[in-house]
């Protein structure tokens, strides 16, 4: 060992004597290209060599000193454990029950029954419309129902007792008839100058003004929402069509409200729309305290892949070795505070959440290095400290 020493020595001293006849400066200043590219390559093959004495004089004395201290690292038994990846995809929560209330009759607006906030039940009346006549137009109607429907008792007892004649009876059922017919038309009419609450919710936005002209299908009376049937629609790519489907597990994240939800999907479109290459999904969501508000912007956390008995490690120990490979260091304990690090080649698939699967190359009951992965070589002997989670 001391001869080594000795020769590297004079390896160093021959090295910067000849430094001193010509130094880098001096090789610079002299601006002759090839002799600079020459001593560029000279120096650099002399710092290989130093870098190659120095990794073999810190394995001498970590054979050699007795009193060394030992790196510290934080270790962790590895389990098999279950693994699940999610993609994740924008979303919206919508609803069903969001709607703009138009007039089905034309007319001034008489009365509003309702204020913004309020909660209606489906069926209650909201407003009124004028109905220009067309309640006094009933009443006549109906009083001519009333004489054309004794006209038609009278004429069917008759014509049970074979007297009169046929006409008469056909007549005065055909009249009836008609007039029943028209009374209904009136009816269903004057039905729609009050205007209904077609489902229970709230009454978002109140749209008119009392006395105003509103026109069928134009005029927009009052905004109605229900906040109860609340979902969320995402577009998931096409490729992934074979991971997804009815039943999955999805994790909703709504980051304005702060709420996050477990579900399952209970819709999956048959479609796929040709301008995104992506198919839609549907999760309901629910909304108990009525924080969910339609249009917000959900993240939506698809489960594409679960493994029951994975081993999972921290995707930020991982290293990578000259050939490419993924490297993981574990512990040999020879102690429960020492250890010797061992390198370990693996395998790994799909990565969540800054854990990723490992599929070769660690099995469980193998204790993994965790703070301190990077800095560690293969050999190296190590003081541990038990990961506390």
């Amino acid at each position: 060992m001391k001869k080594f020493l000795f020769l590297s020595f004079i390896s160093l001293s021959l090295i910067a004597c000849g430094d001193e006849e010509k130094s880098v400066e001096d090789v610079i200043e002299g601006g002759n290209l090839t002799e600079i590219r020459a001593k560029k390559s000279e120096l650099t093959t002399q710092q290989s060599e130093l870098k190659e004495q120095i990794e073999l004089l810190n394995e001498e004395i970590e054979k050699l000193d007795t009193n060394k201290s030992r790196s510290l690292v934080t270790v962790e038994t590895l389990q098999d454990t279950l693994f699940k990846h999610y993609i994740e995809v924008q979303g919206d929560v919508e609803t069903d029950q969001n709607i703009i209330i138009h007039p089905e009759f034309s007319g001034i607006l008489t009365s509003i029954y309702v204020k913004e906030g309020e909660r209606v039940t489906k069926g209650q009346r909201l407003a009124k419309i004028d109905d220009g006549g067309l309640s006094s137009q009933l009443a006549q109607s109906e009083s001519q129902l009333a004489l054309a429907k004794t006209t038609y008792e009278r004429q069917e007892r008759l014509w049970n007792q074979n007297i009169g004649s046929e006409i008469q009876y056909l007549e005065s059922k055909t009249n009836f008839e008609a007039m029943q017919n028209s009374v209904n038309q009136l009816r269903t009419q004057l039905s729609k100058t009050v205007i209904k609450a077609p489902f229970t919710g709230t009454i978002d936005q109140v749209i008119a003004d009392e006395g105003q002209v509103v026109s069928t299908g134009q005029s927009q009376l009052f905004r109605l929402v229900n906040l109860t049937e609340m979902y969320v629609t995402a577009e998931v790519p096409e490729t992934y069509l074979g991971k997804i489907n009815k039943g999955t597990e999805v994790l909703i994240e709504l980051s304005s409200i702060g709420k996050e939800f477990e579900g399952s999907i209970e819709q999956v479109s048959d479609f796929i729309n040709p301008n995104n290459r992506s198919f839609q999904v549907r999760v309901s969501v629910p909304n108990e305290q009525g924080l969910i508000k339609p249009n917000l912007i959900a993240t939506v956390k698809l489960n594409d892949y679960t493994s029951e008995n994975a081993i999972v490690i921290p995707l930020n120990i991982l290293q990578e070795n000259a050939e490419g490979n993924s490297v993981a260091f574990t512990v040999k304990k020879e102690s429960d505070t020492t250890g010797t690090a061992a390198r370990n080649i693996v395998k790994t698939g799909l990565s969540y959440d800054n854990k990723i699967e490992v599929l070769e190359g660690l099995k469980a009951g193998q204790t993994i290095i965790l703070e301190g992965a990077r800095s560690t070589r293969e050999g190296q002997e190590v003081k541990i400290s038990e990961n506390v989670k």
